[in-house]
């Protein structure tokens, strides 16, 4: 354990009230499908209110995609019963629907049958169905069909002083703390994949899997047999345009930069589809971005943004405010998709990234070997034997993995003395079996699931996306919850039709606006805010 972490730790452990006030929220996504697993062609349910309006329940790519949100909450167990109030209220309006509770989907329709997301007629709203249009004509809709869990993650502002981050105010340390953590959150993100991916197999009729290199389990399904995550693997989210992007780490103007580029470059390729087809907007723009979320990272800069404002100018003007994990797979045995165990693993893992060393990247401020051994683990982390490199020489995953679980453990025991409880520390606990016995690992639970069933990988995805299902929809929420979704819903929809009863341009002036405002970064003094 290095000298600075510990230091940290003790100077931390005399300002416990600062670790209460971290925040964490959750955004899961998951596919509507029918009784029969296969994908909804239904419009987003009226019942759960506007999509583009409302703040717990929307879409993602396709209208069948739901993307259940929660607010930020400072303990763990507050974020889980708002995720799992969210799918209750959400079930209450689905019919005989399912939420398809794996990152994987399966029977996807033909790629021009899935549905994209509907956002009404809005300025905004369009803007939003537009990309996703680009999306489709980019890469395919099947992919965007691929579901996660996003982990938001902030520290009070009152920790920033105490690191001795360089910086001239609170602004200034409080980016290079989060770029930091970002650095340290990029060598170790394996060890993430490993203890939580939960995709080791894939419908054989996906569109990546015929290059893919996998073997065949049954007629409708591919596998690898020490995969974790082939969602996160080159079978999952890939762009070639995308493959040149070699965001900088190493600060944050630097790294805002290369974003502004990558959004402002065309893009031969998408340069031949152009904009429009038929009079109709296909892609916003024929750059490597259309927008900054365009780009695919397992972890991202955040700042809420104001309506029609870009991402990257708010994270310009006001500096970084959370982070946003993205690699996280839906866990198939919890029926919101994440248990209160992984989320209390994910903060102390998330304070040690904080806390520890973080040497800059070299000079292009990119790290490859960690790229590399990010995708090692994710098509063959429970392969026995598996070497990874850490600073150019060969070690172990599970060596490593138990180097990175200790210093996380000393984190937990921060976070547990915060709390008053052992719960962190059981967290890490549970992590510590899973190196020590890979059958443990979801990956492993998944794969014997299916071998235990004899099922296909639709088979056993649509048997315990039903079973969940069943659990969430036995415990109907009490009349005062209820109504207060209701409540959301209906303010939702008004406010859509308010946005869209407010139209003072046309949307081919509301997307110049919109790229206007995009303004390239500068490096500037910054205030103490």
């Amino acid at each position: 354990m290095t000298d600075l972490l510990l230091s940290r730790l003790q100077r931390l452990d005399n300002h416990r009230n600062i670790l209460e006030n971290t925040q964490r929220g959750i955004e899961k996504e998951g596919l509507r499908v029918n009784a029969q697993g296969q994908l909804s062609q239904a419009p987003h349910p009226a019942a759960l209110g506007a999509a583009l309006t409302h703040p717990h329940i929307t879409t993602d790519y396709s209208e069948a995609l739901l993307e259940l949100i929660t607010d930020p909450f400072p303990r763990t167990d507050d974020v889980l019963s708002a995720l799992l109030d969210t799918h209750r209220a959400t079930y209450a309006a689905l019919g005989d629907e399912l939420i398809w509770n794996h990152s994987m989907p399966a029977r996807l329709p033909a790629d021009q049958e899935i549905p994209i997301a509907w956002y009404g007629t809005s300025n905004s709203g369009m803007l939003k169905h537009v990309y996703r249009r680009g999306l489709a004509v980019r890469y395919g809709r099947s992919m965007q069909c691929i579901a996660g869990i996003h982990y938001n993650f902030s520290l009070d502002d009152a920790i920033w002083p105490l690191l001795d981050l360089p910086g001239a105010n609170l602004r200034e340390q409080r980016d290079a703390g989060y770029i930091a953590l970002v650095r340290n959150f990029t060598r170790a993100s394996w060890l993430l994949m490993y203890l939580f991916g939960a995709s080791p197999a894939i419908a054989s009729n996906f569109p990546a899997v015929q290059n893919g290199g996998l073997e065949r389990w049954d007629a409708d399904t591919c596998f690898l047999p020490h995969a974790t995550s082939l969602r996160m693997s080159d079978l999952g989210y890939q762009n070639k345009a995308q493959s040149q992007l070699k965001l900088n780490y190493n600060d944050l103007e630097t790294f805002l930069d290369r974003l502004y580029n990558a959004v402002t470059t065309p893009w031969p390729a998408y340069e031949a589809f152009g904009t429009k087809r038929d009079g109709e907007w296909i892609q916003l723009n024929t750059n490597v971005l259309q927008i900054e979320n365009e780009y695919y990272s397992n972890i991202r800069l955040k700042r809420s943004t104001k309506r029609c404002e870009r991402p990257l100018t708010a994270l310009d003007e006001r500096g970084v405010q959370y982070v946003e994990v993205r690699c996280l797979d839906i866990d198939p045995f919890e029926p919101a998709g994440i248990s209160a165990d992984t989320m209390r693993f994910m903060d102390a893992f998330l304070l040690y990234c904080t806390l520890d060393e973080s040497p800059a990247f070299a000079p292009q401020g990119y790290c490859e070997r960690s790229s590399q051994n990010f995708a090692k683990v994710v098509r063959q982390g429970r392969e026995p034997g598996l070497m990874l490199e850490r600073n150019c020489e060969a070690v172990s995953l599970q060596q490593w993995g138990k180097d990175i679980l200790d210093r996380v453990e000393a984190s937990a025991e921060l976070l547990d003395r915060v709390h008053g409880s052992t719960l962190h520390r059981q967290a890490v606990a549970m992590q510590r079996a899973k190196l020590e016995d890979p059958a443990l690992t979801p990956s492993a639970r998944l794969l014997a699931g299916m071998r235990d069933t004899q099922a296909s990988f639709f088979e056993y995805g649509l048997s315990t996306s039903r079973a969940h299902a069943d659990a969430l929809r036995s415990q109907a929420l009490d009349a005062a919850t209820q109504a207060r979704y209701q409540e959301l819903a209906a303010r939702s929809l008004a406010e859509q039709h308010a946005l869209e009863a407010d139209r003072k341009e046309s949307f081919d002036e509301y997307v110049a606006r919109y790229h206007a405002n995009l303004q390239r970064p500068h490096r500037k003094q910054h205030d103490a805010a």
